[in-house]
C-alpha cells in the first residue's frame, strides 16, 4: 500500500520540503513507518517527534491504510483563512499582520467583567543574538483543528464566554504580532487561567513551527516537549 508522507520544522531538512508517497506492507503501522524512514534520517528515532494521521495525533501502534496522509512533527515552537466554532470563538490562521485592537473590540459584550490579551511579539533577539526575522510554519489543517478543540475546551474548563486565537504564518519581522489570544469573561480570574492555559497549550500541541534568521545564521526553533501520549520516540524497530 502506499501512504503520503509529509515533514515540518527541522525534519524538512533530512527528509526533503516535499511531500512523497511511501510503500509500506499492508497492516504496517506507524512504528513501521518510523522504522522505515529511520534508515534514511535517524533523527526521526531520536528527535522526540509526535506523528499525525489524516490530522490527528497517532500512536505507535496505530495501522495505517492506502492513502493515509502522515505527518511527521518535531517539537513545536509556537496558513491560510479563517474558522469557527461558534459565535464564541474566533479561530484563526493569518498571512497578513494581524489586527489586535479591531479584534479586542470585536470580542467585548455588555455581559464581560474583564477580557485579557495575550500579544506575542517578534523580539530582536534571541539567545544573545540579534533577530532579523522569524518564519512559520504549520501543517494548516492540523492546526487549526487543534486551535478549535483548545478553544472548545478553554470554555468548557475556565467557564469563560469567548476565545480568540489567531495566529500568524509566514515571514515575520522585529515587533509583529506572531499570536493574539483574547479570552473574555463575566470574572477576571476564569479569564487570566485560560489565557495562560491556551498560551501554554498551544505552544505545545499545535504544529507551528519557527525559523529563527540571525545576523549569523538561522536555525529552527527549538520547540518544547510534546504532552505525555503525543511523542512516537524510542522505536523498538518494524513491529511483528
Amino acid at each position: 500500500m502506499q501512504v503520503r508522507v509529509l515533514s515540518f520544522g527541522i525534519l524538512k531538512e533530512s527528509l526533503g520540503s516535499v511531500p512523497f508517497v511511501l510503500d509500506l506492507p499492508v497492516g504496517a503501522t506507524v512504528a513501521d513507518l518510523l522504522a522505515r524512514l529511520g534508515v534514511q534520517a535517524p533523527m526521526v528515532e531520536t528527535l522526540g517527534i509526535a506523528v499525525s494521521v489524516n490530522a490527528e495525533y497517532a500512536e505507535r501502534s496505530h495501522v495505517l491504510n492506502e492513502s493515509d496522509e502522515v505527518g511527521l512533527l518535531p517539537p513545536v515552537s509556537g496558513g491560510s483563512g479563517a474558522d469557527s466554532v461558534g459565535q464564541t470563538t474566533v479561530v484563526r490562521l493569518a498571512r497578513e499582520p494581524i489586527a489586535a485592537d479591531a479584534l479586542v473590540t470585536a470580542a467585548k459584550q455588555g455581559e464581560d467583567g474583564a477580557v485579557v490579551v495575550f500579544d506575542g511579539i517578534v523580539r530582536n533577539n534571541s539567545r544573545g543574538r540579534r533577530t532579523l526575522y522569524l518564519d512559520y510554519e504549520a501543517y494548516e489543517e492540523m492546526a487549526t483543528k487543534q486551535m478549535n478543540e483548545l478553544a472548545r475546551e478553554a470554555i468548557t474548563r475556565f467557564g469563560i464566554r469567548h476565545v480568540s486565537i489567531v495566529h500568524r504564518l509566514g515571514r515575520l519581522h522585529v515587533g509583529e504580532t506572531s499570536v493574539l489570544i483574547i479570552v473574555a469573561s463575566a470574572h477576571r480570574a476564569q479569564a487570566y487561567e485560560a489565557s495562560r492555559w491556551l498560551i501554554d497549550t498551544l505552544k505545545k500541541t499545535v504544529p507551528i513551527w519557527k525559523k529563527e534568521t540571525f545576523v549569523d545564521g538561522a536555525v529552527w526553533a527549538d520547540g518544547e516537549p510534546f504532552p505525555p501520549g503525543y511523542a512516537v520516540e524510542g522505536a523498538d524497530g518494524p513491529s511483528s
